[in-house]
């Protein structure tokens, strides 16, 4: 009887994908990418960015100026005078300064998307920690489920005096333990589903079941980095910082030209006057010392470390590849072994020729469920590698 009892305590490999009933996980994202409120927000700092920008190519107040002076020594008349006049930039100016608004619009973008991909980043990221979360309470919960069977059965067994209080204690020992983590992964989930509602901009989403959305192949590195040159926001924005420190440089020397000023002029005295027109001429030589030099020092220093940010984001990638690599056929032994093993039917013929003992029995089940726990921990953080190897194509969605 003891052993049939036994044969309830192994436990069997569960099938590790969770089939989903209601929502994709790029439906998510896509909720997500429309509700956010930080990217809500980001876009309307964007816009203000921009109208700010265009301020800058404004050119000056048009002024108003003039004398009238009825006080002194004089034998004419009172004297008065009028000015109106309209300062600006040398015409050329106002064009590359265009030129560099333009430039800096293209980077106010790239710096959304950068946002918007650390975003989905982490959403899509939670959304396997969710994933992998459901296998472990599925797993969990029928492990709470026979070892509250064998602790029924053990009590019947106890009450008929066949078992020892100690035996009894232990399997409701193992049963709370159980439960206890059931509960506890219940609580994780409501706990990332909590930070999922809040990227979605404070709106539930329904993803009681969901299923990785990506099988585990990856392309050769050389692609993938190649892709990740040619879209990932980040290489992008450090080639539009080169961009517009070059179109900077520009404008300084644009600005080395003069000054110019224009207008109306009319003067009265002892019943006569004058109206013609005033013009002037502002050479930059003090204002402008030393601006060219500093946007080329600018500009070298935007190329330089366009090349190191590169080569840190390479070398990142290639870590996340080769550990990758390193996982993938681990995890495929994992799966091979574990789905041909048939351990109960291994252990209970053990047990009952008498090869291992009722403890033996236990450890050799611990030792079953931690690899089966290591095969679900396996397959969730190739999902998370290749997430992150991949995330240049979150924007696509």
């Amino acid at each position: 009887m003891q052993k049939r009892i036994l044969v309830i305590m192994s436990s069997c490999i569960i099938f590790l994908g969770l089939k989903a009933q209601d929502i994709s996980v790029d439906e998510i994202l896509r909720q997500i990418d429309r509700n956010n409120k930080e990217l809500s927000g980001m876009t309307a700092l964007i816009q203000s960015k921009q109208a700010d920008l265009y301020t800058t190519n404004n050119i000056p107040a048009t002024e108003i100026g003039g004398y009238y002076l009825p006080l002194g020594t004089h034998n004419t008349g009172n004297y008065s005078e009028l000015q109106l006049s309209q300062s600006f930039k040398f015409p050329t100016v106002y064009q590359a300064r265009k030129d560099l608004i333009d430039q800096q619009e293209i980077k106010l973008q790239l710096d959304y998307q950068i946002k918007r991909q650390e975003i989905l980043l982490t959403a899509k990221q939670l959304c396997f920690d969710i994933i992998f979360t459901n296998q472990r309470i599925a797993i969990q919960q029928d492990r709470s489920i026979k070892a509250q069977i064998v602790f029924d059965q053990i009590s019947e067994l106890h009450r008929k005096e066949e078992i020892s209080l100690l035996e009894l204690n232990k399997a409701k020992v193992f049963w709370l333990q159980q439960q206890f983590k059931v509960q506890q992964l219940e609580s994780d989930k409501l706990s990332m589903l909590l930070l999922l509602k809040n990227l979605n901009g404070g709106m539930s989403l329904s993803i009681d079941q969901i299923e990785y959305n990506a099988d585990l192949h990856l392309n050769d590195k050389d692609t993938i980095w190649l892709d990740i040159l040619e879209s990932d926001p980040l290489p992008k924005q450090l080639r539009q910082e080169e961009v517009v420190a070059s179109y900077q440089l520009k404008l300084q020397r644009e600005m080395k030209k003069p000054d110019l000023t224009a207008g109306l002029n009319y003067q009265g005295v002892n019943g006569a006057n004058y109206t013609g027109i005033y013009a002037g001429i502002s050479l930059p030589i003090w204002s402008h010392k030393g601006k060219i030099e500093a946007a080329q020092q600018n500009l070298k220093f935007r190329e330089t470390r366009s090349v190191w940010k590169i080569e840190e984001v390479h070398a990142d990638f290639e870590k996340q590849y080769n550990d990758y690599q390193a996982l993938l056929p681990k995890f495929a032994e994992y799966q091979s072994t574990l789905g041909a093993l048939q351990s109960d039917a291994l252990l209970m013929r053990a047990y009952e020729v008498g090869q291992i003992s009722f403890l033996e029995y236990y450890m050799e089940l611990s030792f079953y469920r931690e690899a089966q726990d290591a095969l679900i921990q396996f397959e969730h953080q190739l999902h998370q590698l290749q997430n992150e190897i991949l995330k240049h194509e979150l924007l696509n969605n």
